[in-house]
């Protein structure tokens, strides 16, 4: 850094760590915390419900990597918004998006102290406060240090499911993978709601894009880590969702307060204090990675103009964003005090949804205008506002009514 310059943040990550940090945003809570969940609402259908929400995640993903490709900045959604669609609505989408990783992370924050209350008699709220605190240090001490920690614990967990994975295939039949996507006697509600509350599971891939800045060759970089990590995420959570509904009794896995270890226990005939262990790591790394983020996001829109400058400032020396990094923390304290998972989940996926729909829609005005030369794949755009809109809906209805 030249003396007297601003400090910048500090770009110095490679595909195969952008591909860890969305691994490690997105594989985690979702499947770890709320695959109980997702069967307790879809039964034998939540394989359905995953595939579904994948595939809603799949078609924004498509658009996040042509506009992070032309927009390889920190703001993420916020820029591509502005640019699209104007500075109002560009404003909304940023805020949106710290909102979303501010919810999912207090969340996974409880989620994470679910599963260390089963193996240590610990009041939950102290747990989730003091793993934020915890998280909020390690963010504070520089990018690459938060992104490296983050590629551990995300082969620790992906390795962990895939295992389960592995262990359980003897149970899952071609009758059982037919039932589980077959159309006759699906409850479409069911599957629908539990698409809704499975489509937290694919949030953070986006994220990718909110790391450019800090991206080597982010044009060329950011576009395959989203790919990479979408493709991977719905492999790994429709496999393990067939073998959930696979086992002889899934009604104790959507029973179960930490799901996955009822799983390796229903799977493997062990306890499941390990795989509670390492759930556990997994909630880390979810925590971690959008405290990163969003603090990004907040310091990209305040270096835009959109947000006051006070939020813009970088400690010279780590080259992070301490002023956002301290309040995104914050937040995500109280909200872990305040509110019970579940609804935490469900507001996290509606408000991510409505960013989606802007993204998509930001996608198409650009595209039509001539402002990104993309061929006919703005009709991918169009798709997924619809798809991510509709279920957008749904969930809120859900919620509401």
């Amino acid at each position: 850094m030249h003396e007297g310059a601003a400090p910048k943040l500090d770009r110095t990550l490679s595909l195969p760590l952008l591909v860890f940090y969305g691994l490690g945003v997105t594989v985690g809570a979702g499947i770890f915390a709320l695959v109980g969940e997702i069967i307790g609402v879809a039964g034998i259908n939540a394989p359905l419900s995953f595939l579904l929400a994948g595939t809603i995640a799949g078609f924004t993903g498509v658009s996040y990597m042509f506009l992070v490709r032309e927009f390889p900045r920190a703001g993420g959604e916020a820029v591509y918004v502005r640019r699209g669609i104007g500075d109002v609505a560009g404003q909304v989408a940023g805020i949106g998006v710290i909102a979303t990783a501010i919810v999912s992370s207090a969340a996974i924050s409880l989620a994470f102290a679910g599963y260390v209350a089963s193996l240590v008699d610990i009041p939950e709220k102290l747990t989730a406060t003091l793993l934020v605190a915890v998280l909020c240090l390690v963010a504070l001490a520089g990018v690459r240090e938060s992104v490296v920690l983050a590629a551990v614990i995300t082969v620790l967990e992906v390795g962990t499911l895939i295992i389960v994975a592995v262990l359980g295939l003897d149970l899952v039949t071609f009758d059982g993978i037919a039932n589980a996507f077959s159309p006759a006697g699906t409850d479409l509600s069911a599957v629908l709601t539990g698409s809704g509350i499975a489509f937290f599971a694919f949030i953070g891939f986006e994220d990718v894009a909110n790391m450019a800045e800090e991206t080597v060759d982010p044009r060329r970089t950011a576009p395959r880590a989203i790919l990479i990590t979408l493709i991977a995420t719905v492999i790994i959570y429709v496999l393990l969702a067939i073998i959930a509904v696979s086992v002889p009794d899934p009604g104790a896995i959507a029973d179960s307060s930490a799901p996955m270890s009822t799983l390796f226990e229903a799977v493997t005939g062990r306890g499941g204090s390990s795989i509670s262990t390492i759930a556990s790591f997994a909630m880390l790394n979810g925590v971690l990675v959008q405290v990163v983020v969003a603090s990004r996001v907040l310091y990209g829109m305040a270096a835009d103009g959109q947000l006051h400058h006070w939020l813009a400032v970088i400690e010279p020396e780590r080259q992070t964003p301490v002023r956002a990094t301290l309040l995104v923390a914050g937040a995500i304290a109280v909200l872990a005090v305040l509110f019970p998972l579940v609804e935490l989940a469900r507001i996290t996926s509606i408000i991510t949804l409505a960013v989606f729909t802007a993204v998509n829609v930001a996608l198409v005005r650009l595209a039509r205008s001539g402002a990104l030369r993309i061929g006919r794949w703005w009709l991918n755009g169009v798709i997924g506002a619809i798809v991510a809109a509709a279920l957008g809906v749904w969930q809120f209805t859900e919620v509401v009514l």
